[in-house]
């Protein structure tokens, strides 16, 4: 939370003058119905948005290192965060993810209310006052020492793993998801350090016509239409976290960069071309699904915004 907080404020200009929230649910990768309604928000709202994810990302992390109400206050209000994201955008599993860490701000007595039966609760207020006397404490043994230094090694080894972690974090050209070690347990983070202020969508059509040369009512193209990213305006945004279409995340990457950086789309085209079987089993729509091939392939690039509510 404290990368993806960091990298915004060292980002995009729009962050720091919070406006960013003006553009986001509009250009995030892929969207989903909320976004729409939410994108109509009074500005005033979308700068009280900003300033909460500062708040959240860059402030609540250190409740965690302060006293027990702080530490529930921080679960709260990081679950509660996650939970709107969740429900404003697509951005499938990373969300639930963020919500397991979050628990461990919880202790037995803030989660009693999930033991309905008063057996339960009684067991564990007589373990807690086992715990404040002392007599819960194990004797030591040769197995519990041999324990002890192992969790010691463990954590000397996440110190370790952590170094460049904190040091990207407190450097002025912090990277984001760079940095993927074997143990998968210590990586930089980070998560729209820059917000698109237009959304481009790549829209791949192919023809069979030898000559591409379009009638005069442009029927010669067919369009491919993908699972969940913006394609046919009349189409409804979906729903699909935490289910994750990483073709259709991938498309948004592929609409604001150049296909230099993206050589998959070549190679996407080039088995479309051959009605690759594995390939348009990604896509929810192929016009050449039952017939020949097509002869070329093309993809055109076309500005997409939300409409105003009330407008059609």
């Amino acid at each position: 939370m404290i990368g993806a907080g960091l990298i915004k404020i060292r980002g995009d200009q729009c962050w720091r003058d919070l406006t960013c929230m003006n553009y986001h649910y509009e250009t995030q990768p892929v969207p989903n119905p909320m976004r729409y309604f939410m994108h109509q928000s009074p500005e005033i709202f979308h700068k009280f948005e900003t300033l909460m994810n500062h708040f959240v990302e860059l402030v609540v992390p250190f409740f965690i290192l302060l006293t027990r109400p702080f530490r529930i206050w921080c679960g709260i209000l990081q679950i509660l965060f996650q939970v709107i994201l969740i429900i404003s955008g697509n951005l499938s599993f990373l969300n639930w993810l963020t919500i397991l860490p979050s628990l461990m701000c919880f202790d037995d007595q803030s989660l009693a209310f999930l033991f309905p039966s008063s057996s339960a609760k009684k067991e564990v207020i007589r373990i807690q006052q086992l715990h404040k006397t002392g007599a819960a404490e194990p004797k030591p043994t040769w197995g519990l020492c041999v324990r002890r230094v192992f969790e010691l090694m463990l954590g000397a080894m996440i110190a370790y793993l952590s170094i460049p972690v904190v040091q990207n974090l407190l450097s002025s050209r912090q990277a984001m998801n760079t940095s993927f070690d074997s143990f998968r347990i210590v990586n930089t983070y980070g998560a729209f350090g820059s917000v698109t202020k237009e959304r481009t969508e790549v829209i791949f059509q192919g023809t069979r016509n030898s000559t591409i040369i379009p009638d005069e009512n442009g029927g010669v193209w067919d369009e491919y239409h993908f699972n969940c990213k913006p394609g046919d305006p009349k189409k409804r945004p979906c729903v699909i976290s935490p289910y994750h279409y990483r073709l259709d995340w991938l498309m948004w990457f592929a609409a604001f960069q150049n296909y230099q950086y993206n050589p998959w789309l070549i190679h996407l085209a080039a088995q479309l071309l051959v009605n690759d079987e594995q390939a348009t089993s990604l896509i929810a729509h192929n016009p050449f699904a039952n017939g020949t091939a097509p002869k070329f392939i093309r993809g055109e690039h076309f500005l997409y915004k939300f409409t105003t509510i009330g407008s059609q």
